[in-house]
């Protein structure tokens, strides 16, 4: 796959934050679990459990002169699951490292949507965030991979993931996956290392969904079109 395919194929992005996200996110970004647990200055041993332990709930944290922010829980997935489908000799801490490390992006409106209808986070508003494809590739190539599966869901059928289930842009079969699979299911989840400091120059649009709904629009570019939203 190239860039070009990439922007052409899939030309909005959507990530799915906690309520009330938007105004830090903006301040200071959009960052992984693990950039926020450094910027937020956790404790030591407190930062290693929850950046290689699976988390049951999600996690608020505090700091003075900082936004709040919460790092998402992890009901998708399971050790024991994990632990079947893992290859390369990859523990369930070393997936949810990698995992953590990393900010995550949906490239199709369906799955934004059934992310925010699965039953974990229907009756909770969520913020989602409506991405420029091509400016936000053309601003973080070097650090984008793209993923094959929904990296952090082990629910019904898990399927195999190891190391080289991610893969940069030129590197991605997207043409061998075109033989099988339709556009939403070729190219899943696009990810950034780290984090997005400059986010606020990528989005397009942020709403609130609430109870299956599309709610508020909470902010929009003047780059936006119509149809900007999850």
């Amino acid at each position: 796959m190239n860039e070009q395919q990439l922007v052409e194929t899939y030309p909005r992005l959507w990530h799915m934050a906690h309520q009330g996200a938007w105004p830090a996110i903006r301040e200071r970004g959009l960052m992984s679990s693990s950039a926020l647990l450094d910027d937020y200055s956790v404790e030591e041993a407190r930062k290693e459990q929850l950046r290689t332990m699976r988390r049951p709930e999600s996690v608020p944290l505090e700091r003075p002169g900082r936004p709040g922010a919460v790092i998402r829980d992890q009901k998708p997935m399971s050790d024991g699951a994990l632990s079947k489908c893992l290859e390369d000799g990859l523990t369930p801490s070393d997936w949810y490292g990698l995992l953590n490390s990393r900010t995550f992006f949906w490239l199709s409106r369906d799955r934004i949507w059934r992310l925010l209808r699965a039953r974990a986070y229907r009756d909770l508003p969520q913020t989602v965030l409506t991405i420029d494809t091509a400016s936000l590739v053309s601003a973080h190539r070097e650090k984008i991979w793209l993923s094959p599966i929904n990296s952090g869901a082990t629910l019904f059928k898990p399927q195999p993931r190891g190391l080289a289930t991610f893969a940069r842009i030129n590197d991605f079969p997207f043409a061998e996956r075109s033989k099988t699979r339709n556009v939403k299911n070729n190219v899943v989840e696009l990810l950034v290392d780290h984090s997005v400091p400059d986010i606020l120059d990528h989005v397009l649009a942020v709403h609130e969904v609430v109870n299956d709904t599309l709610g508020t629009e909470l902010w929009r570019s003047p780059d936006a079109k119509d149809d900007d939203h999850p």
